[in-house]
């Protein structure tokens, strides 16, 4: 949970390839920061995983692996070559074993990982927190608190004293804290790292060992002393008592405030996701193949039967199932798609605003507007509850992406504020307790059907609230409800295979089936 999440960081992204944003997304980003703590030099990785937790039935068919060989290289999210992280790994000359082990994990996707090369040996534990998020929680064993959006230099030293003297002297920065343990180690976040000349003198200093310095992996940096408009959905109104905004420009003002850029900026960063989204769903409409995944192309098969005048009417709905499907195998071939707010849950809120847009013939503009108001729902529940379906199960995936969509699709026929959060309140209402359990160890489905319904449950929501439905419960306590449920939902039920229709006869054959590939799930085709 971030205290105040980016639309652009927590909600609308990462751009990415692979099945699982909190697979794929965040261990590639844990990996990153790894590979940045050896200095870029890595011979052996010993990674950990706890058998309690989600990580060590599905680190390989749900792409943890490949995000981590990628993240290890030096790769980003998106880059074509992840599908074969595996085999680059090896030809780096990078030796990696992974167990599974009793670490006392506190946390469903715990990464425990010993780098080793001729020189040193080092630690890293991070957490993936939901749709690409993470947090660091040790280095070499001493307790940090790192998610990745600052510029983190290490400096390791046997006495603090003079070193943090100097620090204070010679440096500017937005937080310095001393960690004291076996390898003990300063610690300064910051906006860029340290000048030359300082790491230099640093360097030379007879107290200081080593100086490790780890790049930030968010695309919005945190900053000294930075406050947001409001938190919640209730301090939001307030704010916009005397205003009359829209939440498309509520989520403006929040995300200049948040990411410290301009409205413009903002609006054309939005732009530029949107146009990743409508690219995903135009391949998807052409055809998808991968090699090892369970669904073939739905989408050609619905298209054939919607223009045959074969299904029921609906027109928007009809085209929002399409382009829901489209974009979800787009995701399951390991093309580039956005999670929004996560990769399970990716289609549900671009294909129905996409869809409703299309229908409406409505301009890209009022696209980027539904997006961003959307991105602000989804800051209210990153704030006070998870996009984690290990932590919240899918209600805390798709289930969010249906209530982000319900209060955009609001905006985009013209409804007014109070229309949009009812929308989004309905929606959330409607997904409580949505269990994880996806068939074959993939995400492919029932993830699927679960982004349709979340999709077309938004449309039914939107037009409730346009129709002044009482919402009865506030967002604000919808929000909090969702994680008190997330909380109570059984571990085997939160993405884990080990419950639900995950571990149905028909699953555990298809399961069986599919590890009867010679290579893991990611062989390029």
């Amino acid at each position: 949970m971030s205290t105040c999440p980016s639309i652009f960081n927590d909600v609308i992204g990462p751009v990415m390839r692979g099945p699982s944003s909190s697979h794929c997304a965040a261990s590639l980003r844990i990996a990153r920061l790894c590979r940045n703590l050896m200095d870029e030099n890595i011979k052996d990785i010993l990674i950990e995983f706890d058998p309690k937790g989600s990580l060590a039935t599905t680190h390989k068919s749900q792409g943890s692996d490949m995000g981590l060989f990628g993240g290890f290289l030096g790769w980003e999210a998106f880059d074509q070559r992840l599908p074969e992280s595996g085999k680059y790994i090896v030809t780096a000359g990078i030796n990696v074993s992974i167990n599974i082990v009793d670490i006392g994990a506190t946390h469903p996707n715990l990464y425990k990982i010993t780098l080793f090369n001729n020189k040193e040996t080092r630690k890293l534990t991070a957490i993936s927190t939901g749709g690409g998020m993470i947090e660091v929680t040790a280095i070499d064993e001493v307790p940090v608190s790192m998610a990745g959006d600052y510029f983190e230099t290490l400096i390791y030293c046997k006495d603090p004293d003079s070193v943090l003297q100097f620090l204070n002297a010679h440096i500017q920065f937005d937080a310095i804290e001393f960690h004291a343990g076996g390898n003990s180690f300063i610690e300064i976040k910051s906006q860029a790292f340290l000048d030359e000349a300082i790491y230099k003198e640093l360097l030379a200093m007879e107290d200081v060992t080593c100086i490790k310095q780890l790049q930030p992996v968010l695309p919005v940096m945190y900053r000294k002393n930075l406050t947001v408009p409001f938190i919640t959905c209730n301090e939001m109104m307030a704010y916009n008592a005397s205003k009359n905004k829209s939440l498309w420009e509520l989520a403006v003002d929040y995300e200049m405030a948040r990411g410290n850029i301009s409205a413009a900026e903002v609006f054309e960063k939005m732009r530029g996701i949107i146009k990743i989204m409508g690219n995903a769903i135009e391949l998807g409409l052409k055809g998808t193949y991968y090699e090892d995944r369970i669904l073939g192309s739905q989408s050609l098969q619905f298209k054939e039967k919607l223009d045959a005048h074969h299904l029921i009417g609906g027109e928007t709905n009809n085209r929002i199932i399409l382009y829901v499907s489209a974009m979800m195998e787009v995701k399951s071939s390991m093309g580039v798609i956005v999670a929004a707010p996560t990769a399970g849950s990716c289609g549900a809120l671009p294909g129905a605003l996409f869809g409703t847009a299309h229908t409406l013939q409505l301009h890209e503009d009022e696209i980027i507007k539904a997006m961003l108001a959307a991105g602000l729902i989804g800051v209210f529940i990153a704030a006070h509850a998870t996009f984690a379906a290990e932590v919240g199960g899918c209600m805390a995936e798709t289930g969010s992406g249906g209530g982000m969509a319900a209060a955009a699709i609001v905006g985009m026929k013209g409804g007014t504020l109070q229309q949009s959060i009812a929308a989004a309140s309905l929606a959330l209402q409607n997904s409580l307790g949505i269990i994880c359990d996806p068939i074959g160890n993939r995400v492919e489905a029932p993830c699927l059907g679960r982004n349709v319904m979340a999709a077309t449950n938004a449309v039914s929501c939107a037009n409730m609230a346009l129709s002044n439905y009482e919402q009865l419960i506030p967002l604000d306590e919808v929000i909090e409800t969702m994680k008190t449920v997330g909380d109570q939902i059984h571990h085997t039920l939160r993405c884990t295979n080990l419950g639900g229709l995950s571990i149905t006869n028909a699953a555990k054959k298809i399961e069986a089936m599919l590890e009867q590939y010679p290579s893991n799930f990611f062989k390029s085709c």
